[in-house]
């Protein structure tokens, strides 16, 4: 039979039950957008800018645990993409890009948008393809589909050049998707976690440390954690891993750089559970946790264990696997403990803390932890919440309780400004009955900021909180401790009721702690008729999150005494100095 090789993709894509695309056509793509517009299955969304494409490819996956996809022209495409899609790549995120490509044959050369664009994937993706003919189409799109989701997750690219989209080809069959059998664990592995489970219940007080390895074993890593009577803390991404209205729910982090509930909690521990975690420099404030000498790593990627932190035990493995396991060898090994008195001290600690920031004096702005509990009261526990990078993200992670998995979503070990915007966009567009909140610094809005006109355009009710303080306050802090001054992190003036109105948004202000729950309600009724609204808000950043504080003195002691004394000295000249 013959086949267009748009034809060929577009069904492919189909059989792998793929619901959305994202992305722009070009004049390498067209062919594709033309069978996309024919499908009955997939919806694909135009974005203003491919970055923000593949933040939303991105978002999708996160919030529904299944594959976001980009369709995007080659060249410009691709380096426009190329943040959203290292984002995904870091943080081990499924994700396929697909893009046309220049003419496959033809006597011509400097095509247009002809650069070697493999090779400058080839560092952020998992693996790459190039089409040569119209037989390889489904067949490389349901490898690249396996190997996006196999092991640790990420991007998977596939050119398909433009002649091979247009033209029709000969192929032998269309094959069906046939899912990869999930690998068993092997007779070593259980062994280890037999050997995990025994230092597990001599630990005197074991903890819990999740990240985003660990998202849908919520349920397991709950009765674990009750069974030893341990505290359980989380990396960025692991917010979405474990529900923080859990008893034993501490916070983000557990050293100098976490809250005093998760702080507290792990001072006694002897023996720590890490479960799909890295430790990268976000998860670990730096490199300044206190990971006691019995470790218990479990981690699906193999390359991951002692680089940072030396592990007594690792496990190689799916979470979702291996946890199950580990629950019936401690609960074999031993009765479970009573965890009332921890949860009790846990509970007194995140009030002291919330008590503390709702006493911060905010001069006449707004305290995040007010406009945080607020938030909180009104909204049921299936709302997503999207944080962009910034400072913002740790004041949502420290004061905005996240109750179900896979609810809350922030870039993390990329760190890409702009995220939220279009993630949220992507996340309404999957979980249409669910309220979508995205929590957005001023600087942020910045980068992706006409991507509302998406939001707009496609009728998506979405709250965007903007933290509006004038500067890039993440960094700003971060110059203002050493160096007693900011540098390139002021902003302009920016009207944000005229650009609400430009991208066709509805626009609401909060200048006043008075009216924070009345802006709210009235946000939230708003995006029950599909309208997307940004809030103003006056936000108060001048008390530091602990993560940021903690980060600053971890970083500063690990600095040689001579530039501490220097750092130190000059803040100090500069601020008599005046």
């Amino acid at each position: 039979m013959k086949k267009t090789g748009a034809w060929l993709l577009r069904h492919g894509l189909e059989q792998l039950q793929i619901a959305f695309t994202y992305g722009i056509p070009g004049v390498h793509n067209t062919e594709i957008y033309d069978e996309l517009a024919s499908s009955k299955h997939i919806k694909p969304i135009l974005v203003t800018h491919e970055g923000n494409g593949a933040f939303m490819a991105d978002a999708y996956s996160r919030t529904t645990g299944k594959v976001g996809v980009l369709v995007i022209v080659p060249g410009a495409g691709i380096t426009q993409a190329a943040s959203g899609i290292a984002e995904a790549y870091l943080d081990g995120i499924p994700m396929l890009i697909i893009s046309g490509g220049i003419r496959s044959q033809g006597e011509f050369h400097y095509q247009l948008h002809d650069i070697r664009q493999h090779d400058l994937l080839a560092p952020i993706t998992k693996a790459t393809f190039h089409i040569k003919k119209h037989s390889e189409i489904i067949e490389t799109l349901y490898k690249a589909y396996d190997i996006a989701i196999a092991g640790e997750p990420g991007p998977v690219f596939i050119e398909v050049p433009v002649d091979i989209q247009l033209e029709t080809g000969v192929v032998d069959s269309i094959p069906i998707y046939k899912p990869q059998a999930p690998v068993e664990l092997s007779s070593e592995v259980i062994q280890t976690i037999k050997s995990a489970a025994e230092i597990l219940v001599e630990a005197k007080q074991p903890a819990i440390f999740v990240g985003w390895g660990a998202v849908d074993t919520g349920t397991i890593v709950q009765t674990i954690a009750e069974h030893l009577s341990a505290p359980v803390a989380t990396t960025l991404q692991g917010l979405s891993s474990f529900p923080a209205n859990h008893p034993l729910h501490v916070g983000m982090g557990f050293g100098p750089a976490a809250v005093p509930a998760a702080e507290e909690a792990f001072k006694q521990c002897d023996c720590l559970l890490a479960v799909g975690t890295r430790f990268a420099e976000i998860a670990t404030g730096s490199y300044g946790l206190p990971v006691p000498d019995k470790l218990i790593h479990v981690d699906i990627n193999p390359q991951v264990f002692n680089k940072n932190y030396q592990a007594t035990v690792a496990i190689e493995g799916d979470a979702q696997q291996v946890l199950p396991e580990l629950l019936a060898e401690l609960q074999q090994l031993s009765p479970a403990k009573n965890y009332a008195e921890l949860a009790g001290s846990i509970q007194d600690n995140k009030q002291r803390y919330l008590t503390e920031w709702l006493a911060h004096y905010s001069n006449e702005r707004i305290n995040p932890a007010a406009l945080f509990r607020e938030l909180r009261a009104l909204l049921g526990d299936d709302a997503f919440v999207i944080a962009d990078d910034g400072n913002h993200t740790f004041l949502t992670a420290e004061l905005m309780p996240i109750h179900q998995e896979r609810h809350f979503i922030s870039p993390t070990d990329f760190n890409c400004m702009g995220y939220a915007v279009p993630a949220a966009i992507a996340t309404k567009l999957a979980h249409p009955e669910h309220i979508v909140v995205a929590v957005v610094g001023d600087g942020a809005l910045l980068m992706s900021g006409l991507e509302l006109t998406t939001a707009a355009n496609y009728q998506l009710g979405i709250i965007y909180l903007i933290f509006n303080d004038g500067e890039l306050a993440q960094i700003a802090q971060a110059q203002q401790i050493p160096y007693n001054r900011k540098t390139c992190t002021q902003l302009g003036v920016v009207d944000y009721s005229g650009l609400s109105a430009a991208a066709g948004c509805e626009y609401l202000q909060i200048k006043g702690e008075d009216i924070i729950t009345e802006k709210l309600q009235q946000a939230l009724t708003l995006v029950r008729e599909n309208k997307p609204v940004v809030v103003d808000i006056a936000i108060d950043y001048s008390k530091r999150t602990r993560f940021t504080d903690g980060v600053v003195a971890t970083n500063l002691k690990r600095f040689p005494l001579k530039t501490q004394l220097k750092m130190v000295s000059r803040a100090i000249y500069r601020k008599l100095a005046g």
